[in-house]
């Protein structure tokens, strides 16, 4: 059913109202002033766009309230910060959506003037992480880097794609895609695209300048909505570099359970961030939690893939009770 007209104005004049006042940062009085209205109705507008979801309250996590645990797992793996979540008792698309936020809440205030940012696009975490970040007023990023080529189904796509866009746009920064396959069929596939597609090796050779690096870490299973093969590894392929010792993976590179890449022949099938690419950024940050995830993450922290972490309570006690690396 379409829309009544008179609806359609008053969810213009509530996403106005909101736009205003959160993100602007304008005071009720101001708003009013601005459009000719009465402080009550700015008041009323604002309260029918939290009731009509335009508007989301996010809980953040007092500073301290975790402290002595991530206190813990900064010392024991070296990390630069652990920030930690309570997600208990929630399903994995909440737990995704309580990481995404608050990953929006900590990167909110980071420097980010003439930075050049690597962004995991297909990560249903760092999409989330983009939906409630705000727009940056102390700062402007040069670039946003898809670190990963396309995987997955167009629909997931288009949603990553989406994602960069709206990333770019909040960090006054430029979008650079790489739209290609994350995962060609063969070496020489990969290597004809990539002699084809001035934009795709623009994208990777700026992967060679990240300052900051949003990363995404996975289990070395194919996980839904990706679905196996065409433009990402199949069951089979996940499987032999299970067989060859991996329990993740960043952004497609394989790793052990100490964070040491698995040096197999899967590894140049990917157009992405290399490990040694990613080294190089100065904050490489990781949302994960929840269980499935625990082995990876793991392996990324005692690897030193990683040195800034959003996860949950407890995936960080898993941290703890597995400890680093042992020779």
């Amino acid at each position: 059913m379409p829309i009544d007209n008179r609806d359609l104005d008053q969810l213009r004049m509530m996403t106005k109202v909101s736009h205003l006042y959160h993100t602007r940062g304008l005071v009720q009085t101001e708003i009013a002033r601005t459009l000719g209205v009465s402080q009550a109705r700015v008041s009323r507008l604002l309260s029918a766009a939290e009731g009509a979801g335009i508007v989301r309250t996010v809980v953040v996590t007092p500073q301290g309230l975790n402290a002595d645990l991530e206190d813990r797992v900064e010392t024991m793996f070296g990390l630069r910060e652990v920030h930690i979540v309570d997600a208990s008792g929630e399903s994995e698309s909440q737990r995704t959506e309580t990481l995404g936020r608050a990953l929006a809440s900590v990167f909110r205030s980071y420097p980010i003037d003439g930075k050049t940012i690597g962004f995991t696009s297909w990560s249903r975490s760092m999409r989330r992480f983009v939906d409630n970040l705000p727009r940056f007023s102390h700062g402007k990023a040069t670039r946003i880097v898809e670190m990963l080529g396309g995987v997955g189904q167009p629909t997931v796509q288009h949603e990553a794609t989406t994602a960069t866009e709206r990333f770019a746009r909040l960090t006054d920064a430029e979008p650079v895609f790489l739209r290609v396959h994350g995962v060609a069929p063969s070496v020489e596939v990969r290597d004809a695209i990539l002699a084809n597609d001035p934009f795709a090796r623009q994208a990777l050779d700026a992967l060679d300048e990240l300052d900051i690096a949003l990363v995404g870490i996975g289990n070395a299973t194919v996980v839904a909505p990706l679905v196996a093969g065409d433009n990402f590894f199949t069951e089979e392929e996940f499987a032999h570099a299970r067989e060859l010792g991996a329990v993740g993976e960043i952004n497609l590179r394989f790793m052990d359970e100490n964070g040491t890449p698995i040096d197999g022949d899967l590894d140049p099938h990917v157009v992405g961030v290399t490990l040694e690419q990613l080294r190089r950024a100065d904050q490489r940050i990781a949302v994960s939690g929840g269980e499935s995830k625990h082995r990876a993450l793991l392996a990324a922290v005692r690897g030193g893939w990683i040195n800034v972490l959003v996860t949950d309570e407890e995936s960080a006690e898993y941290l703890v009770e597995h400890g680093p690396a042992t020779s």
